[in-house]
């Protein structure tokens, strides 16, 4: 699992180039293969069964297009309580949504293993950026 997580998250230094902020607001052109990574590693955390699976997934993809739409309107109005609001309001409707998939632990399960591959994701880009500065020299 983690040599899988390590070897996409080599495609993180991409998302980090200078070719990004030609981008703009939109997804960066990898952003799919992240979101491969994320959903192997929320399948592996929630121990997905195949129905759950079939289930959830199609549920799991409106709920990211929601949140991803959240961000989009925080990056044009920089409105940080509205942003945060926003994704109360989503994961309030979503976690009603996950009940038709799978049970009400797994959608605790669901959040934190979410938010834990975020701060994995940020932790490792903070790291790889810290290994590709050079040293101090006066």
């Amino acid at each position: 699992m983690m040599k899988k997580l390590f070897s996409v998250l080599v495609i993180l230094c991409w998302l980090n180039s200078p070719a990004q902020s030609q981008v703009g607001p939109q997804r960066p052109p990898n952003a799919g293969v992240l979101e491969t990574m994320k959903i192997g590693f929320l399948t592996n955390r929630l121990n997905l069964t195949e129905a759950e699976a079939e289930k959830f997934w199609p549920i799991y993809r409106q709920y990211a297009a929601e949140v991803r739409q959240a961000y989009v309107v925080y990056h044009n109005d920089h409105n940080e309580l509205g942003m945060e609001r926003s994704l109360l309001n989503i994961k309030e409707k979503y976690s009603v949504e996950f009940l038709k998939a799978i049970s009400p632990g797994k959608i605790n399960d669901f959040f934190r293993a979410e938010k834990d591959f975020n701060v994995y994701v940020q932790q490792e880009i903070r790291r790889r950026q810290m290994q590709n500065r050079a040293p101090f020299r006066p």
